[in-house]
């Protein structure tokens, strides 16, 4: 079973362990495909420097400025009411470092806008005119805007592991319940999403299953298996 998550390493590190999962992990959108034994990143694929600070410098302006992902460490300028909130939410320290642009040396990993879901299509929309393709856009949950190397997404995190497996993409049967999971259920041979996923995602997926409440990943996991015993 292979994990392809947004999240940064350090959050989604204790559930592996819980699962006992020690194949390699796709986090922070596809940007990072990680080792979890070690924490080692074996693919690192991060926003250009220059790109970030105009990315951070616009958000800023329009009054969010985001989290920003380096050495899997979440940075802001300041404290606010959304960087507590996604703290409490990913269970991660969240560090204050003042003119976020002006500290920022090192390519972040991404950036993360967090708004109220009304407001995010519109800073969708000036992050669209000002980057065009410079940058890789898409969401996760409804008051998150996240944004990415343009070479990145969760579909070439997955081909990267498969290339590593030596296993054909034609084989994986892959799993989503967000816009952020388009690319991941289109680049594998079989696409599925959830029955209460977002609505793009569901024009794009082969199949579709119960609800994460009626536990529909399992239960497709569980019919496989029992076929091939």
């Amino acid at each position: 079973m292979i994990v392809a998550t947004g999240r940064m390493f350090r959050s989604v590190r204790p559930y592996l362990e819980e699962a006992a999962i020690d194949d390699l992990v796709v986090c922070y959108q596809g940007a990072a495909v990680v080792d979890p034994r070690s924490g080692t990143f074996v693919l690192h694929q991060p926003i250009p420097l220059e790109t970030a600070r105009e990315a951070v410098a616009l958000l800023d302006a329009l009054g969010h400025s985001p989290n920003c992902y380096v050495d899997d460490r979440l940075y802001v300028a300041r404290h606010t009411e959304y960087s507590r909130m996604y703290a409490e939410f990913q269970h991660i320290p969240v560090e204050e470092v003042g003119d976020l642009a002006a500290w920022l040396e090192r390519p972040p990993t991404k950036l993360v806008a967090v708004a109220d879901p009304p407001d995010v299509p519109a800073l969708r929309e000036a992050l669209v005119a000002s980057f065009g393709e410079r940058l890789f856009l898409t969401t996760s949950l409804p008051y998150l805007l996240e944004l990415g190397n343009p070479a990145v997404s969760k579909g070439t995190g997955i081909a990267f592991v498969a290339e590593r497996l030596g296993v054909s993409l034609d084989r994986i049967v892959s799993f989503g319940d967000g816009e952020n999971d388009i690319e991941l259920i289109t680049e594998a041979g079989f696409g599925i999403a959830v029955e209460d996923a977002n609505p793009l995602l569901l024009e794009h997926a082969d199949w579709v299953c119960p609800s994460a409440d009626d536990e529909g990943v399992a239960t497709v996991i569980d019919a496989y298996l029992e076929s091939v015993s």
